[in-house]
């Protein structure tokens, strides 16, 4: 018997099957086309397998209430074709098996807290800045979810006074995602961030605003390490330009870790989000 995990981005997909102690057996991945495409991959891949339960880490937004119609729903999402889609439900219909559900960013917390960076410890934040900026959490050993699951991404942030982009958010505009994600960066100075690697300003302002982030996190979660994943973090020049925002910001006004052990890349890399589908999965299955 098999954990099957499905870290569904908006990009991609990856799928894996693991066995009970969690040895990957076999992973794929392939693009996000249309929902009846995509699943058809997903199936082609879990029908190979005899599957004890499966582990759905996906972009949002999603319905995690359970006592909503539109449980297990992809729901105001801008990606084409998945805006209310009953996801849970398709992959129930196939697999009568136990099924976890969740965000990616709160399956990639859940793999940080139990393999990565933030073993050991009983809470976390997993925050992924790229195409968009997203986080989850794991509070007291238990992914975070309530009425809905956390945006963190979407919190307003105040604005650097050298700063007069427009920001990317079609809801709100500057919020955090809108002024710090990928196509942020790329809107504001019409290059790539890879190609930005050398310009300084650049990522101080990043900081400033990736700072402004974590410490409200802090004060209203207060996690044992925050985690920052994405494909902008690769820059891993920003992660002393922020610990340096953050302790200004913060000033003293609560105790944190030593800011090099509190705010980090995440220990699994790349693999959070799936290594955590899978280990809800056996959770699901207990």
């Amino acid at each position: 018997m098999y954990y099957g995990g499905i870290e569904a981005g908006g990009t991609k997909f990856v799928c894996a099957v693991s066995d009970e102690q969690f040895q990957i057996v076999e992973r794929v991945s392939f693009p996000t086309t249309t929902p009846t495409e995509t699943l058809e991959h997903v199936f082609a891949f879990f029908d190979q397998y005899k599957l004890k339960a499966i582990g759905i880490g996906s972009f949002g937004p999603i319905d995690v209430n359970k006592n909503s119609d539109t449980y297990g729903y992809v729901t105001s999402t801008p990606k084409k074709g998945w805006n209310n889609y009953d996801f849970l439900g398709a992959i129930k219909d196939r697999y009568h098996v136990p099924v976890a559900w969740t965000t990616d960013v709160n399956a990639a917390a859940y793999g940080e807290t139990k393999k990565g960076n933030a073993k050991g410890s009983s809470s976390c934040i997993y925050l992924t800045v790229g195409t968009g900026i997203g986080g989850g959490a794991v509070v007291n050993g238990e992914v975070l979810e309530g009425f809905g699951h956390p945006e963190m991404g979407h919190i307003l942030v105040k604005i650097h006074p050298e700063d007069d982009y427009a920001g990317t958010c079609p809801y709100h505009g500057n919020c955090l995602e809108g002024v710090a994600a990928g196509p942020a960066i790329e809107g504001r100075y019409h290059k790539k961030g890879h190609e930005l690697a050398d310009n300084a300003k650049v990522w101080e302002m990043e900081a400033y605003y990736l700072a402004q982030a974590l410490m409200n996190y802090t004060l209203i979660l207060r996690p044992d390490v925050i985690i920052l994943g994405g494909g902008v973090m690769k820059q891993q020049q920003l992660f002393p330009l922020v610990r340096e925002q953050f302790e200004k910001l913060l000033h003293h006004y609560v105790e944190t870790p030593a800011l090099e052990d509190y705010i980090v890349p995440p220990g699994l890399e790349d693999n959070a989000g799936i290594t955590g589908s899978l280990l809800l999965a056996a959770d699901k299955a207990e």
